[in-house]
């Protein structure tokens, strides 16, 4: 702020309360720019405590566990705790946005106050050399506050889409918890961040899991002829592929049922069938696909002897 002397004048008292609002929106200025770095070193230490459960479940997975360890049950759970303080973050963030919004309506009313002040009649140059200063450190001001407001909207939007991001990762890391496999990133991930990067995953699937080109031919066939079939992780390696490939991929379960069946359990082996295709929806949910993205439908055949889920790629 420059000080200015006092005038005596009308338009002297009006410069000096133009100078103490002044003043003390800056002072207001200065709180919220150190408010937002405290936010930003709130987010940075929840998501450092995040990634190291997140790692440390990977790493446990990686060197192999047992299905649905306890342990990293427990890791798990912290992972999401620390996750929601991020989003706690991020509404402190849009508190913020909406106080820094009230003080830019605050710096471009006393603005126009000052360059109304011109106008008043009593004035000596002195008043209006104080006022001309006032105006520019004014508008310097507005700069200011709309610089912070965009930062602030800038932070806003990068952690919503990082917390979006996160929470199909984790959703994804349960079911790999749950089978005791390591999976990559959520599926749905996948499809954003390698929209620009089509063909960079080979378009090949494990063995007992099939995956064939985009087409009339399944991404996956999953047969189930055994009580416990464990297909998630295949599954999981089958479509990482396609959806690399197809950002906007369409995923359809169709469920196969025999035709062949003992008179009279062909329903029956229809119906399990089709809670067996509803399981592979849960699944590939829980892997990140979006459920707009996913089909189901039902079909028969005299070719297979047990109910199978034929997973496409649309």
């Amino acid at each position: 702020m420059t000080p200015g002397e006092p005038t005596g004048t009308y338009v002297g008292q009006k410069v000096q309360t133009f100078r103490n609002e002044l003043r003390q929106l800056q002072g207001t200025l200065r709180n919220r720019n150190q408010e937002l770095q405290q936010i930003r070193q709130q987010v940075l230490q929840d998501s450092a405590a995040y990634h190291e459960n997140v790692a440390a479940i990977n790493s446990r997975l990686q060197v192999g566990t047992t299905p649905g360890n306890p342990i990293l049950v427990q890791r798990w759970n912290q992972a999401q705790q620390q996750l929601d303080e991020v989003n706690n973050d991020i509404g402190y963030m849009n508190q913020l946005s909406t106080q820094v919004a009230s003080d830019s309506a605050m710096a471009a009313y006393l603005l126009e106050s000052i360059r109304a002040a011109y106008n008043l009649s009593g004035a000596v140059e002195a008043d209006h050399a104080q006022l001309r200063t006032l105006e520019d450190e004014t508008a310097q001001t507005v700069v200011l506050i709309d610089r912070l407001l965009g930062e602030i909207s800038e932070d806003v939007a990068r952690q919503q889409t990082y917390v979006t991001n996160e929470r199909n990762n984790l959703n994804t890391l349960a079911v790999a918890i749950k089978t005791g496999q390591t999976y990559g990133q959520s599926l749905g991930y996948r499809n954003l961040v390698l929209a620009g990067n089509q063909g960079a995953l080979a378009n090949t699937g494990p063995a007992g899991l099939p995956s064939a080109r985009v087409g009339g031919q399944p991404a996956a066939i999953i047969r189930f002829d055994d009580p416990n079939v464990n297909y998630e992780s295949a599954l999981y390696n089958a479509l990482s592929g396609q959806f690399a490939a197809r950002p906007s991929a369409v995923v359809e379960v169709v469920s196969v049922s025999p035709t062949n069946a003992i008179r009279g359990r062909e329903a029956l082996s229809a119906n399990q069938a089709r809670r067996h295709a509803e399981k592979v929806m849960r699944s590939l949910s829980e892997m990140g696909v979006p459920a707009d993205n996913i089909r189901l439908s039902a079909t028969t055949s005299a070719e297979v002897a047990a109910p199978q889920v034929h997973v496409y790629v649309r």
